[in-house]
């Protein structure tokens, strides 16, 4: 694309947070701004109920897992249909799957009609984290396709029937995703190991600016007693920069629990509270809520922290009716975020930012794959029991664990997916990058 014309259909799906949270940091490049399948005004009512009734099931399903005797095997039905097959032996996946056939039978009768009609009116590339609407382009005979994926891994359904006659190139966040499209029969020449598309407000630029200051300060507050510091001090300051690490020490030790998009786990962030209580109370800790959309769980961390009978000053909820100002919430108090405790959802990838992840239990297939990532980068831990948090967090913090996860994350994982695919998006070719930070 031209400087002067650098605009594109960007398209997401209301199925959980991670399709629309991949898609937010391009909202500047996106022609008519972001397209959320199934919900903009140019669709048939036909096709508003056909997502309605998807979305419904998908939470439905997602939050069932929590109830007693009858969630797991109701759950267990979303995830068959979502299972990844195991990575090794590795071999050709290629075939076609009944998830596969059940996409194109469901895209026939009408799914993603109305996208297809809006993105018509302008020859612009399709860029989406959303499969069924790449697969549907894709079907209608579009050119320059691109598909953001939004996990480690994937299930077939993310690949054309005939993914060698498919048009659709593919972002990929990391080596495992990128292998995986091959097993699919996805050619090389069409898959892009970009990274995750990150909030540039975060990195700063492409040289990571304010990521760099804000690591260097997090990477104090995760080691107390510098047992981290004393071991790689030098190589911190090295890539850093020796003017980032010098410790302002103008804040607390910042907690942030993040539910996913269904409502599910909002339990956990009771405990925490609650195992955090004293420590809340007398300022050695800050602990952020993130309730993102959901009411419910809004009014259920308002009526944790009325129980805790101590000043609201160190305790913050994250709620909003509009899901960008969520995420522009959310995105915002990064910078000072020390730990992220949420599922190994498509957060994981912000472990890129040098934040060490706390996993809660996963929900579905694909958040094993992540976790199992998370844990090959070094850059996660699984959490412990939650109403003791006041005890083996503090271990791990004391012995400096954290800050490494912290420093695994930033140096293994790629930060610079938003502005990559913007240059594959401009250049029709990612540039090699050789730094071992800078991608």
């Amino acid at each position: 694309m031209s400087e002067l014309n650098n605009k594109a259909w960007v398209v997401s799906a209301d199925m959980g947070y991670g399709h629309q949270r991949a898609v937010y940091p391009l909202k500047d490049i996106a022609e008519d701004g972001l397209i959320t399948v199934g919900s903009s005004g140019a669709v048939s009512k036909s096709e508003q109920k056909l997502w309605k009734r998807l979305l419904n099931a998908y939470e439905f399903f997602s939050r069932a897992k929590g109830v007693p005797v009858i969630g797991p095997p109701l759950f267990s039905m979303l995830d068959t249909l979502q299972h990844i097959p195991s990575f090794y032996p590795m071999r050709n996946l290629s075939n076609t799957t009944f998830q596969v056939n059940l996409l194109e039978s469901t895209i026939e009768k009408g799914l993603c009609r109305g996208m297809l009609e809006k993105i018509s009116t302008k020859d612009l590339p399709l860029v989406t984290s959303f499969y069924a609407s790449a697969v549907a382009a894709d079907k209608k005979g579009f050119n320059k396709i691109y598909c953001i994926i939004c996990d480690a891994d994937i299930n077939r359904v993310w690949v054309a029937k005939q993914p060698w006659e498919s048009r659709i190139e593919y972002f990929a966040p990391c080596g495992k995703a990128a292998q995986r499209l091959r097993a699919y029969g996805v050619p090389e020449s069409r898959i892009h190991l970009t990274g995750f598309p990150l909030p540039k407000e975060l990195l700063g630029d492409e040289n990571l600016s304010v990521l760099k200051k804000d690591l260097a300060q997090r990477l104090f507050y995760l080691d107390p007693q510098r047992k981290f510091w004393a071991r790689h001090g030098m190589n911190v300051e090295h890539f850093l920069g020796k003017e980032n690490c010098v410790f302002r020490n103008e804040r607390k030790l910042t907690i942030t629990y993040a539910i996913g998009g269904a409502g599910a786990q909002k339990e956990f962030g009771g405990k925490i509270a609650q195992s955090l209580k004293e420590k809340l109370r007398n300022g050695e800790v800050r602990l952020i809520l993130v309730a993102g959309i959901r009411k419910e769980v809004y009014e259920y961390f308002k009526f944790v922290v009325s129980e805790l009978d101590t000043e609201n000053k160190n305790i913050k909820i994250i709620y909003s009716e509009s899901l960008h100002d969520y995420f522009d919430q959310f995105n915002k108090v990064l910078h000072e975020t020390d730990i992220l405790w949420t599922k190994p959802s498509e957060l994981s990838f912000y472990c890129a930012l040098g934040i060490p992840i706390i996993m809660s239990p996963i929900i579905g297939s694909q958040e094993k794959f992540n976790r199992k990532w998370l844990r090959e980068v070094q850059a996660a831990l699984k959490q412990d029991k939650p109403e003791y948090t006041d005890q083996w967090l503090y271990d791990l913090l004391d012995r400096g664990t954290l800050a490494e996860s912290a420093w695994d994350g930033f140096l293994k994982a790629r930060k610079l997916g938003t502005y990559k695919i913007k240059q594959i998006l401009k250049d029709g070719f990612l540039k090699k990058e050789n730094h071992p930070v800078l991608r």
